[in-house]
C-alpha cells in the first residue's frame, strides 16, 4: 500500500504511482494517453484536478442505499461515456463543476457523514480514481466509518476497479445495453458489453454477496433480506452494507435488448446480485437537441423523445419475475420526472 503524505502546506500529496496514471491516461476503456496532470483533456472532458458539482444528501437512489437520511453523494465532473441522452449532461460535458484538492474531498467525505449521511456515494468517478483513492484512505484515518458506494455506468477497466479492492463496499453500475449496434449509437462504445460485463465479474469478486442490516443491526443476507422485508412494515428500513446492485435503465422501445439484459444478469449471478430495473428515462429536449442532429435519425433516436409506457415497464416486470428474479427493486412511474434530476450548483464542494 503507497503512503499517502502531506506536502509543506499540509495537503496531501499524490502517491507517484497514482500520479503516472494520470500522466499517460488509460484509467478507462477510451484510452486516451492523454497527459493530465499537464493540463490535458481526455474524452472524459477533465484535466488532473480534481472536479466536483454537487456534495450533498441524495434521496433518490434505491431504498437500501438512500434509507431516510439520504445517500452523501458526490458528483464528480466529466464522464467516459457520455451517453446522447444523458440526464446528467451538464457535468457528463464538463459544464458544472469546481475544482477541488484531494483535501478538500477527504474533508466533503468527512462532512457527509457528519451530516448523517448512509454512506459515500461516488457518483462517475472512473476518471477521478487515482484522487480518490487517497482521499478516501485520509478519510477513513480520520474515522470515516460508512460504507462507500461506487456508482457507475460500467463502462470500466479491470485494472481501475482493482485500485478500489478493499475501499469500496457497494458497487452500483449500470448494465445499459447488450446490443453492440445500440451502444455504439447511443455511447460510442460498441464494445460496451463485454467490458461491463468483465467490470461487473470484477466488483462481484471484490464485494461477493449482498449484506444487509436490519434496524437492529442484525446483518442479513439476500435470502434473509427478502423474508425480513415481506414481514416487516412498510416504513421499516434496511440499509445496504456490502454488495452489488446492477442498474438496467429501460429505454423506449428496447424492450428486447432490456430482456437480453436481464437474462444475462440472471444466468451469470443469480442471487448473488440485485437487479435495479428503471422507468425513469427523461427525454431533456435541451440535451436531445444537441446531440440527436449529430447522429443518422432512426426509429431508436426518435424513440428517446418520449417516455418509456407504463406498459412497456410492465412487460419488462412481467419478464423479470417469469425468469425467476427475486433479488431486486422496482420504481413508480412518477420517477420519470426532471424534478428527480438534482441542481449541479456547486452546493457542498
Amino acid at each position: 500500500m503507497e503512503t499517502i503524505k502531506k506536502d509543506n502546506s499540509g495537503t496531501l500529496s499524490l502517491p507517484e504511482n497514482l500520479e503516472k496514471l494520470l500522466t499517460d491516461c488509460t484509467l478507462c476503456p477510451r484510452n486516451c494517453h492523454v497527459n493530465r496532470m499537464a493540463g490535458q483533456i481526455g474524452y472524459c472532458l477533465q484535466t488532473g484536478t480534481l472536479r466536483a458539482a454537487r456534495a450533498a444528501l441524495h434521496y433518490w437512489e434505491e431504498p437500501c442505499i438512500s434509507g431516510t437520511a439520504g445517500s452523501g453523494a458526490v458528483f464528480f465532473g466529466g464522464c467516459s461515456m457520455r451517453c446522447v441522452f444523458c440526464q446528467n449532461h451538464d457535468i457528463a460535458a464538463g459544464e458544472a463543476g469546481r475544482e477541488i484538492s484531494v483535501e478538500r474531498l477527504k474533508e466533503i467525505f468527512l462532512e457527509l457523514q457528519e451530516k448523517g449521511a448512509n454512506n459515500i456515494n461516488l457518483v462517475t468517478p472512473t476518471h477521478f480514481v487515482p484522487l480518490i483513492v487517497p482521499a478516501l484512505r485520509a478519510a477513513k484515518r480520520e474515522g470515516l466509518r460508512i460504507p462507500i458506494v461506487y456508482n457507475t455506468s460500467s463502462y470500466e477497466k479491470v485494472s481501475t476497479l482493482q485500485l478500489l479492492d478493499g475501499l469500496v463496499d457497494i458497487y452500483l453500475p449500470d448494465l445499459k445495453y447488450e446490443s453492440a449496434a445500440l451502444s455504439g449509437l447511443l455511447s460510442n462504445a460498441p464494445d460496451y458489453f463485454e467490458t461491463a460485463a468483465a467490470a461487473i465479474a470484477e466488483m462481484v469478486r471484490q464485494v461477493g454477496e449482498p449484506v444487509f442490516a436490519a434496524p437492529d443491526g442484525t446483518q442479513l443476507f439476500a435470502p434473509q433480506m427478502n423474508d425480513a422485508c415481506e414481514e416487516a412494515d412498510e416504513d421499516t428500513e434496511f440499509l445496504m452494507k456490502k454488495g452489488v446492485i446492477v442498474r438496467h435503465l429501460a429505454l423506449p422501445g428496447q424492450e428486447a435488448d432490456s430482456k437480453r439484459v436481464l437474462s444475462y444478469l440472471l444466468k451469470t449471478y443469480g442471487e448473488r446480485i440485485y437487479i435495479s430495473l428503471m422507468n425513469q428515462y427523461t427525454p431533456i429536449p435541451s440535451v436531445l437537441e444537441k446531440t440527436l442532429p449529430k447522429l443518422t435519425q432512426s426509429a431508436c433516436l426518435t424513440g428517446l423523445q418520449r417516455r418509456l409506457t407504463e406498459d412497456e415497464y410492465e412487460a419488462l416486470i412481467d419478464f423479470a419475475i417469469e425468469n425467476g428474479i427475486e433479488n431486486g427493486f422496482i420504481q413508480d412511474q412518477e420517477t420519470a420526472q426532471e424534478s428527480f434530476i438534482p441542481a449541479f450548483d456547486g452546493e457542498g464542494i
